[in-house]
């Protein structure tokens, strides 16, 4: 899991994340659960080319669901909430 791409999967561009962005220049991405905050620390600096501060990250288990039938399981993912340096600023849309 060296590559950038497979370790940040998506942006989270929710209402909360977003005022995050603004008000305290924190960016929220959905990672994979095997990498750890250093590995997030070089890909976001890798893809984005932007000096990061801190991470910090949240684990969330995945809800049992049930559709007419027998019990599924959604996937356990990963949430991490980057800062970034003074004046920087990564454009997600």
């Amino acid at each position: 899991m060296s590559e950038p791409h497979e370790i940040i999967e998506t942006a989270s561009l929710t209402e909360k994340s977003t005022l995050l962005s603004e008000k305290q220049n924190k960016y929220v991405f959905r990672v994979s659960p095997r990498a750890n905050k250093t590995q997030i620390k070089d890909a976001v600096q890798r893809l984005f080319q932007k000096k990061v501060i801190d991470v910090n990250t949240c684990n969330y288990a995945g809800k049992q669901k049930r559709v007419r039938g027998p019990l599924g399981r959604r996937a356990h993912w990963k949430k991490a909430i980057v800062t970034l340096a003074e004046g920087e600023k990564i454009e997600l849309v």
